[in-house]
């Protein structure tokens, strides 16, 4: 009989390894504590309106596209998608907007609007950053097991282009002299739930992601990705189990023998963790067990922040384009109260997504759905959310009229709130969103690693894990977890595909 490997969490990194590890020929079992897939890539339906729960940026597709091809199929057939141009609205507080483009000629025109020179170095950071991704791809696609792939040949060669002394916006300052031009090419550090200031400057490469390899929709929401994952595992004979929270695991020693369920226990050969990985080592796993991440370090790991978020169905159309972000007029101010101060600030920068521009079958029709999100800090004793949410409430409905939004709280029909009491809730550690934070002393090898050193037979995809957050940073996650799983169980690893090329 194959061997058996049970997956806990049925998100984003935990429907890829099922897809790859049931391709090796392995038996699959998912188990998912939720009634429906998708983790925090999951959908809010009410009366119609469909909601994205979290990420609604699909970017960088070509991981995800190789991971389909590997198991036979095409990504664009399984799931239509459409690229956006513009890909995003920026809206600065202090005057001025940029439509952000992949069309390079158009792009350095909406800069110029805001300062003329930096238009002429769009270019010269698009072709930096197309090298720095080159030569660091195979550093973020591949294991990184301890401190001594540190000191390969190849390592040694990129530490000039990582630039440890430098934070994203520093390295920014060699192309850019407008702050807000800065910003334009540094705000996608909140898809990893860092402050620009504090990120470390390989990160510049996100923005250069967008512009290059584009910005889509997934028709019927990034959820859907999830979705119709789970629906070919379930082709492919995974067994996905809904409504099944894990209890506990068994081991014999080190090696993890069980996973027990309040319906049962399932034996194993070997079990991926794409749950929160501070929640899970607390809850499953023994601190004797787990000597390098003991209780007293997970204390003291840093976390992202977290996310307000309102979920809006409305009357009629809204005139915005798909994605829109607003900054603040102290945007650092804003971001140091968030990560440093724990507190509100009374103009927070937020971000507005208006899908139905894109995806009318997202609400009823003459109706749109909408999503605001203000980061916010993860839990912390400085901030009650049931008092500051209604507040929040109130200020989030302020920052969309600026955006000449001044009638939505009379128009509306459906109303959802998620604040980090929620993101708690399920299961994510401090209602950190984006998981633990991405600080040089928190990536490569000093990260939680794909194949967990502690114990034997457990494997994490997430974006706790190796190389961090972000969904495409979440795919390739489960091909390293995957591809070291199918050694480990002497499976046949099956990722190179006709299709892939294609």
């Amino acid at each position: 009989m194959s061997k058996h490997v049970v997956i806990i969490g049925a998100g984003p990194g935990g429907l890829a390894a099922a897809l790859q590890l049931a391709n090796s020929g392995l038996r699959v079992t998912v188990l998912e504590r939720q009634g429906y897939v998708g983790g925090r890539t999951s959908a809010l339906h009410d009366q119609g309106f469909t909601f994205d729960r979290g990420p609604t940026f699909f970017l960088y597709p070509r991981i995800l596209q190789e991971i389909f091809a590997s198991i036979g199929r095409d990504l664009y057939k399984e799931i239509p998608m459409k690229r956006l141009d513009p890909q995003y609205r920026l809206a600065f507080a202090d005057g001025g907007r940029i439509d952000a483009t992949p069309d390079v000629a158009k792009l350095k025109q909406e800069v110029a609007r805001i300062c003329p020179r930096d238009a002429e170095a769009v270019e010269a950071f698009l072709r930096d950053n197309r090298t720095k991704l080159d030569r660091f791809a195979p550093i973020l696609e591949n294991e990184f097991p301890c401190w001594k792939s540190l000191f390969t040949p190849q390592m040694l060669s990129l530490l000039p282009l990582l630039k440890v002394h430098r934070s994203l916006e520093q390295d920014l300052r060699s192309y850019f002299s407008d702050p807000r031009v800065r910003l334009s090419f540094s705000f996608q550090s909140k898809y990893l739930g860092m402050s620009p200031f504090q990120c470390p400057s390989l990160f510049t490469i996100l923005s250069f992601l967008e512009y290059e390899y584009g910005v889509f929709h997934p028709m019927g929401g990034c959820n859907y990705v999830s979705v119709r994952m789970a629906e070919i595992a379930k082709e492919m004979g995974v067994d996905i189990r809904l409504n099944e929270d894990v209890r506990e695991l068994r081991f014999q020693g080190r090696r993890v023998t069980g996973v027990v369920t309040e319906r049962g226990v399932y034996d194993t050969d070997a079990i991926v963790i794409n749950a929160d990985f501070s929640r899970a080592m607390l809850r499953l796993v023994p601190e004797s067990l787990r000597p390098t991440w003991k209780n007293s370090k997970l204390g003291k790991t840093k976390f992202s922040c977290s996310t307000y978020m309102l979920y809006l169905g409305v009357k009629g159309e809204v005139d915005t384009p798909h994605h829109v972000i607003y900054f603040s007029s102290d945007y650092e101010q804003n971001l140091k109260d968030i990560t440093n101060n724990y507190r509100l600030s009374p103009d927070p920068s937020f971000y507005l997504q208006n899908a139905c521009v894109t995806d009318p079958g997202l609400a009823p029709p003459g109706c749109s759905a909408l999503y605001c999100l203000i980061p916010v800090p993860h839990l912390h004793p400085n901030l009650d959310w049931k008092t500051e949410a209604p507040k929040l409430r109130k200020v989030a409905f302020e920052q969309m009229a600026r955006l000449g939004l001044k009638d939505l709280e009379k128009r509306i029909v459906v109303e959802h709130q998620y604040t980090p009491d929620d993101w708690e809730a399920m299961e994510i550690h401090r209602g950190a969103t984006f998981s633990m934070a991405h600080t040089l002393d928190q990536m490569l090898f000093l990260r939680p690693q794909n194949h967990y050193k502690d114990l034997d037979g457990v494997y994490l995809v997430g974006g706790s894990t190796h190389p961090g957050s972000g969904l495409p940073v979440i795919y390739s996650s489960a091909r390293i977890t995957c591809r070291a799983l199918t050694r480990d169980l002497g499976a046949v690893w099956r990722e190179e595909s006709q299709l892939a090329k294609v």
